[in-house]
């Protein structure tokens, strides 16, 4: 079967993004594994699959698989993909979509100087939200935020702020992002046995009040240029901190990225808008493995060294 796709990245953060309305199209975690790998697929972080929503409310199903084949609800880079994607490929010709996710409804909008923005809802704040479990350790508060004592391996213990965006983060504070061990402790503190679900890890550097760089290591993909979903957990750890103020640009080591965020109002908290660019690299067509060739179940380094 020839499957028809594009490649898309949204500040280095690379997609497979596959139209499921005009074609059929049944991911399985070994699929989604083996297009994603790099030297015998196409090579991405996620997967991205256009689908019809399930709600009245929306406009598109958007479904997003990590490059080890596991499902996740969100994907901030990759929601702006998504949108030029659509508007692109002439499935629909709104500026402005609702989209429907696992973690809720999303609406990002193509803006006139070609970047996209997306309103990503409000953050989630509590640990039960993230999830996290807190049992047994200890927490300082600084301006609005918590800074959990997390546990690492030989003695370690980092600082993080906890925040889910329809997916959990745990955000660091460090001074040199460039020298951050984000490939020892981001793989530690991703499968750290406090997060139930796994998380996303996030290493921040405050430049200045409206300026930071941010490197996060990804649920299930490792380390990527530019993590969306990271950068709104980054600026509203850093906001709540008082480190940072709206808005916030995050450098990271694939592009910029913009973030707007009010905080917390009386009562309620003001949702996250995340801004940044969103460009198709290729398209074309692959054809799928047949179901018994036996590298399709065999797993495979996804980010292989070179």
């Amino acid at each position: 079967m020839a499957l028809r796709f594009s490649k898309m990245h949204g500040a280095g953060n690379d997609f497979v993004v596959i139209d499921g309305l005009r074609q059929a199209f049944e991911p399985t975690p070994a699929l989604c594994r083996w297009l994603a790998d790099r030297r015998f697929g196409i090579g991405c972080d996620q997967i991205l699959i256009v689908q019809a929503p399930t709600r009245p409310d929306a406009d598109f199903r958007y479904r997003i698989f990590n490059a080890d084949g596991g499902e996740v609800e969100q994907c901030g880079n990759g929601a702006r993909c998504f949108a030029r994607f659509v508007h692109d490929q002439g499935l629909t010709d709104s500026t402005t979509l609702r989209v429907e996710t696992l973690s809720g409804l999303i609406t990002p909008s193509l803006e006139a100087d070609g970047r996209v923005r997306v309103d990503m809802g409000s953050p989630r704040l509590q640990p039960n939200e993230i999830p996290f479990n807190a049992t047994g350790l200890s927490a300082r508060s600084e301006g609005e935020a918590l800074l959990w004592d997390l546990p690492l391996s030989e003695g370690r213990l980092r600082e993080i702020v906890v925040v889910s965006m329809g997916n959990p983060h745990a955000v660091q504070f460090i001074t040199d992002v460039d020298q951050a061990p984000v490939t020892v402790e981001g793989a530690e503190i991703e499968r750290h046995s406090q997060f139930p679900q796994r998380v996303n890890a996030g290493f921040l550097q405050v430049l200045d009040g409206h300026h930071a760089k941010l490197r996060v290591w990804e649920r299930g993909a490792g380390e990527t240029l530019a993590c969306g979903t990271g950068a709104c957990a980054a600026a509203v750890a850093g906001i709540q901190t008082g480190r940072l103020q709206s808005p916030v640009e995050i450098r990271t080591r694939g592009g910029v990225l913009q973030i707007d965020w009010a905080g917390t109002a009386i009562g309620q908290i003001a949702p996250v808008y995340l801004t940044g660019p969103a460009q198709t690299v290729f398209s074309g067509e692959i054809m799928l493995p047949a179901v018994d060739n036996p590298w399709i179940d065999t797993p495979i380094n996804v980010h292989p060294s070179t």
